[in-house]
């Protein structure tokens, strides 16, 4: 039971993990501190999704589950759950294009906030 409470939780972490990731820079806009933290996570996500690496929350998670007697998913965490609810199974080239859809998305962010921040009118 507690193994299957601790692959619950693991699942919360790594699903608010990956809305940082895509949304966090939003963050940064109000808490530039916030940046210190996100620049990294994106960093992880864009090399997890160019790479087809596993997560490891992905691993520890399916470890907790199948130590508590369910099965564990073979695929990773968001063609499991994300895709599930959104979308048929990703192609590569969709996760591709998922993936150059989320840096530019962030770079649009933070190239807002470097103009802010060195070309402030006096």
């Amino acid at each position: 039971m507690a193994y299957r409470i601790l692959a619950e939780f693991v699942l919360v972490l790594h699903f608010c993990f990956v809305v940082f990731v895509i949304f966090g820079g939003l963050l940064v806009l109000r808490w530039h501190w916030a940046a210190w933290l996100h620049l990294p996570a994106v960093l992880w996500g864009i090399i997890i999704e160019f790479f087809w690496w596993s997560c490891p929350l992905t691993t520890l998670e399916n470890f907790l589950r199948e130590r508590g007697g369910e099965v564990g998913y073979t695929t990773g965490f968001i063609d499991y759950y994300v895709s599930a609810l959104l979308y048929a199974p990703l192609s590569p080239n969709i996760r591709f294009a998922l993936g150059l859809l989320l840096i530019g998305f962030n770079l649009l962010i933070y190239a807002y906030l470097w103009r802010r921040y060195f070309f402030r009118v006096k």
